[in-house]
């Protein structure tokens, strides 16, 4: 909260969650709240099923975990807002908490970003150049990549702290959505937001831009390397290694696209409809990922499955244990 210091001429902002449809609130939570179920229980499994099978401490997998962790932290960030907003209508929300949650959303979104181009590295190596693979892209490497994004995040978001801390906002405005985003938020400033504005599409077409610039030429690379394969076999082999990660890219770019350009173009877009594409670029990755992944990959589904074999044996142990204690109880009571 000291980060930020911001002068307003109320507390705060007012979230929306789907305008027009109050009074259906309570109905529409029930299957937000699922998808919020699946996309915790869904990613806490895959990281948890990475971390204790060995099998899946290679370097494709921990750009997985790091996805996982990455769709994790957008949805806790989300999740208090959203619900408050469906559940209590607890719509307002102070400048300070706003500003926080929408560094926590743009950062987890450039992260995935960047971890999407991680993964499209090693997808490169691994169908492009597979005797450099094992050498070059080992265990230690793949953490090394992992600390180069966090810098990199570092590094880009700072300057965005101070961008934003120099700006004032007209609070007891109303949001488009229930959660702080920023083309949504620097609409209501009392000074000229054409700085932070500009900031904010620079952060977006240079860091999400030349990532995906990046995927696609990985993808060409992988292409052209795939097609100079006679065996037809083998060509569906190599392709199908990346069909999990070509879902994860649309799932991710095409809804925060889509809400980016609704936001900063076509500024007579519904609101409902930027309400609804702004869910879709919050939630589909989260939950969608770990669905995709446990069941194309059968070495995660594998896990999983021998991960829950083992929780279920154990909560089976621990009952027979407490079924014989509380025997021996009653036997030594009579």
């Amino acid at each position: 909260m000291l980060i930020f210091n911001n002068t307003t001429s109320s507390s705060g902002f007012l979230l929306t969650a789907f305008p027009g449809l109050e009074l259906a609130h309570v109905w529409i939570s029930i299957p937000v709240c699922g998808l919020y179920t699946i996309a915790l229980l869904g990613n806490s499994i895959i990281l948890f099923a990475i971390i204790i099978e060995r099998s899946l401490h290679k370097p494709m997998y921990y750009f997985l975990s790091m996805l996982s962790v990455v769709d994790l932290g957008l949805t806790i960030t989300t999740l208090p807002t959203v619900l408050g907003v469906l559940w209590f209508h607890a719509r307002e929300i102070s400048i300070n908490t706003c500003l926080i949650q929408m560094f926590f959303v743009h950062s987890f979104s450039f992260l995935e970003s960047s971890v999407l181009v991680a993964m499209a590295f090693d997808r490169y190596l691994a169908i492009c150049s597979p005797l450099k693979y094992a050498t070059f892209l080992t265990d230690t490497m793949s953490w090394v990549i992992g600390l180069i994004i966090c810098i990199r995040q570092v590094l880009f978001m700072f300057p965005s702290i101070i961008v934003v801390n120099s700006v004032s906002f007209q609070g007891g405005q109303e949001l488009s959505h229930p959660f702080c985003f920023h083309p949504d938020v620097i609409k209501f400033t009392y000074t000229n937001p054409w700085i932070s504005s500009f900031w904010g599409m620079f952060l977006q077409l240079y860091l999400n831009g030349t990532d995906l610039l990046f995927i696609l030429f990985s993808y060409i690379l992988i292409l052209r390397t795939v097609l100079s394969i006679v065996a037809p076999k083998k060509q569906q082999k190599a392709l199908s290694t990346c069909v999990c990660h070509i879902c994860a890219v649309t799932i991710f770019y095409v809804p925060m696209i889509t809400l980016s350009l609704a936001h900063r173009l076509f500024s007579s877009t519904p609101r409902v409809i930027c309400s609804v594409l702004a869910n879709m670029y919050l939630l589909l990755p989260p939950v969608l990922n770990p669905i995709i992944y446990s069941l194309k990959t059968k070495v995660i589904r594998r896990a999983i499955y021998r991960l829950l074999r083992i929780r279920s044996s154990r909560d089976y142990s621990v009952r027979s244990l407490r079924e014989r204690w509380e025997r021996r109880r009653q036997f030594s009571s009579t």
